[in-house]
Formats: structure tokens, C-alpha cells, sequence
């Protein structure tokens, strides 16, 4: 089931609505009662969350995320050392400029102070 589909249900739920009529539910229907209400808010918002992960994600370059590689890894100390920008490495590995500091820091190419973004992720 697609969460926009879910979503819809939910809401019509909460609303005390039967999904695929709309009519009102009955006032002794269990979706009237306050947990169950909570729980389909908590649905709601769970489904809402997943729906902006995968937008976020959906933004990001193709290699995000993928572990590196050894032969990666030494195309991007080539690159580096040849003169090549963090940004445009970024773009040649399809990984965010974030990662590519990260990785030259971790390599020792870059210091924390050369860094232009900034984030919680330590390397690993």
C-alpha cells in the first residue's frame, strides 16, 4: 500500500469518517476512542516522516550513502592531488561534497579546519 493511500485512510479515521463511503462511524466505534485516535495520529506521523526521508533521499546523488571502495577511494586521492575540487569530486563520484571531506579528513588530506561543511558523521 502506498502511504499517500494509507495516509488518506488514517486521516478519514481520525476523522471518524468510513474510508471509502465518508459516512460518519457510529458514536460506540472503536476509532472514537482517545488511544485509538493517538495511535492513527502516531501512524499518520510515522507514515509523514517516511514520505520526507524519501524525498530527502530522492535528492541526493545516485552513490550516496554506498560504502567506498578501494579503487574509489584512490580516484579520489588522485583527483584531489591532481587539483581537483572537493565539489567537483563530489560530482565525478556522484557522492555529496559532505562525504568527500569527510573521506579526504579521514585520509588525512584535509584538515577539520579545510572542511567546508559540517555534520555528525565521524567516518568510519
Amino acid at each position: 500500500m502506498q502511504t499517500v493511500s494509507a495516509r488518506k485512510i488514517l486521516g478519514s479515521l481520525i476523522e471518524g469518517r468510513h474510508p471509502r463511503s465518508g459516512e460518519p462511524l457510529p458514536a460506540e466505534c472503536v476509532v472514537h476512542q482517545s488511544d485509538v485516535l493517538r495511535a492513527f495520529i502516531a501512524g499518520v506521523t510515522a507514515l509523514e516522516q517516511l514520505e520526507a526521508r524519501a524525498q530527502r533521499r530522492s535528492q541526493l546523488p545516485r552513490s550516496a550513502g554506498n560504502p567506498w571502495t578501494t579503487e574509489e577511494e584512490s580516484r579520489l586521492v588522485e583527483a584531489f592531488k591532481g587539483g581537483s575540487s572537493p565539489s567537483t569530486i563530489a560530482q565525478e563520484h556522484r557522492r555529496t561534497l559532505r562525504a568527500i571531506e569527510a573521506r579526504l579528513q579521514k585520509l588525512g588530506l584535509i584538515t577539520d579546519a579545510d572542511r567546508t561543511t559540517r555534520g555528525g558523521f565521524t567516518g568510519g
